[in-house]
């Protein structure tokens, strides 16, 4: 049958892809070698949520009577079940995708497509046999996975990567976790959480090092009153696996020592999934390690696209899903925005929650602005103090000339769901004192926003 698109992947990118395109008229099919939703929904964004959901349940429920809540009996966390759930959540929403697809008369393919030409896509099945698939247009939205170090090499039982750390069969009594971007920082909160003694290594100075320098201080502070061990400006020299449990090497800033785990789990970033899909074959242009796109995720052969973890960008669900949006209304004659790739907000789902925006201080120095820069404490907020929830904070920094909003840093309770108000505010191109001026709600957590405007402009009334 001749289409006029193929997505190869179902993930947030390729399915959404596939949707947005089917609205606009266009005859899709998806091809999908695994589950319908990708490695976000099935392994990734959605289980982790839920597994953090229940670290948070477990935490609250230990913490009753600072609430006035007395439960009788030892409070236990069953991780067998917490993984049970997580994997429920993740096949109902999988299952929601298949409903979507098929809502919106697409033809999903089960196999693993590679490209014949720029019209052609051979979809290899399971059983061995394989069938041609051909498109006026294939969009490739395959992804990512784990990524490995030479020496930190995955068995998936003493060393694991995060797809592992979503299914262990019993909770490890130990964990390392090497790196502490958002996927190791949310699963060291996890396993600390339900009482494994966790230690933390990132090779930089900082945790979560992508985020604001106060940000990342202050998440660290928090992880080590939780009792992670957070070791910065470290990293894993190698791994003994022969024994009972894993000897790990790490190098700091004392010299070499030995340290011993269950399980060590590797989160150093991760690999887009470009190998075999015929790439090489058809001519498809390279650039450090993945393909080379313009602004509408045209690849340099005519009719190939491609989205995602596998191009320039950040690699994230919503980046996905946004790329994937562009593209094909721009496939089916549409005129649409290309992307501000300076306007991407990045959530890390740990306790703290940390969210960013824009610039970071140092950034915003950098690019030779004039600054004006405001915080407010979580300390000083009534909705804050009322939930027990008083680390952290918001900071907002802006250009002293013009008051146009460059960055914003939350780290805090619930912050994530926060940051959607300032990322609308820089697309609008909003000022600090419009902030100021916008009337938020008490008590809620996002008058830290308001506050934070106005503490920039010496404005600010509770601190």
């Amino acid at each position: 049958m001749q289409y006029d698109l193929v997505v190869i992947g179902s993930g947030p990118g390729g399915y959404v892809g596939a949707i947005r395109a089917s609205q606009l008229g266009l005859n899709v099919a998806v091809v999908e070698k695994s589950e319908l939703g990708g490695i976000c929904l099935n392994w990734g964004c959605i289980p982790t949520k839920s597994l953090l959901k229940s670290a948070s349940v477990f935490e609250y429920l230990k913490e009753a009577e600072s609430y006035g809540v007395k439960i009788e009996g030892e409070t236990k966390a069953d991780f067998e079940a917490m993984v049970q759930r997580s994997r429920g959540v993740a096949d109902g929403m999988s299952k929601g995708i298949q409903f979507l697809l098929k809502k919106n008369k697409i033809e999903v393919i089960n196999g693993f497509g590679k490209l014949i030409d720029n019209k052609t896509v051979e979809v290899k099945k399971e059983d061995g046999t394989s069938e041609t698939v051909s498109a006026k247009h294939i969009l490739l939205a395959t992804g990512a996975r784990s990524k490995e170090l030479p020496n930190l090499p995955q068995d998936g039982v003493k060393v694991i990567g995060y797809r592992k750390a979503l299914t262990l069969e019993k909770q490890p009594k130990s964990m390392i976790v090497v790196g502490s971007g958002a996927i190791g920082s949310e699963f060291a909160y996890f396993y600390n959480a339900i009482g494994t003694k966790v230690t933390l290594v990132e090779y930089l100075p900082n945790i979560v090092p992508l985020e604001d320098e106060e940000v990342s201080k202050q998440l660290g502070r928090s992880f080590k009153k939780a009792g992670i061990k957070v070791m910065t400006s470290s990293e894993v020299l190698s791994v003994d696996t022969t024994g009972d449990a894993v000897k790990a090497i790490i190098k700091s800033k004392k010299g070499e020592e030995t340290y011993e785990a269950d399980v060590v789990l590797s989160a150093v970033g991760i690999t887009p999934n470009i190998e075999g899909v015929g790439l090489e074959e058809v001519g498809v242009e390279m650039e450090n390690g993945k393909i080379k796109v313009d602004e509408f995720y045209r690849t340099s052969v005519d009719g190939i696209y491609a989205i995602g973890d596998i191009v320039p960008g950040q690699a994230l669900a919503h980046v996905a899903s946004a790329e994937a949006i562009t593209c094909v209304e721009k496939i089916a004659g549409h005129t649409p925005e290309p992307i501000n790739y300076g306007n991407i907000p990045g959530c890390t789902y740990t306790s703290p929650e940390v969210a960013s925006v824009g610039m970071t201080e140092v950034a915003a120095k950098e690019a030779g602005y004039e600054l004006k820069i405001g915080k407010f404490p979580f300390t000083a907020s009534g909705k804050a103090s009322a939930a027990g929830h008083k680390d952290g904070f918001v900071k907002l920094i802006f250009d002293a000339k013009y008051g146009e909003l460059l960055g914003a840093h939350l780290i805090g309770a619930n912050v994530t769901e926060m940051i959607a108000e300032l990322v609308v505010a820089k697309k609008l191109e909003t000022t600090g004192h419009e902030l100021i001026k916008a009337i938020h709600p008490h008590p809620t957590m996002s008058e830290a926003i308001m506050e934070a405007a106005a503490a920039a402009y010496d404005e600010v009334i509770h601190i």
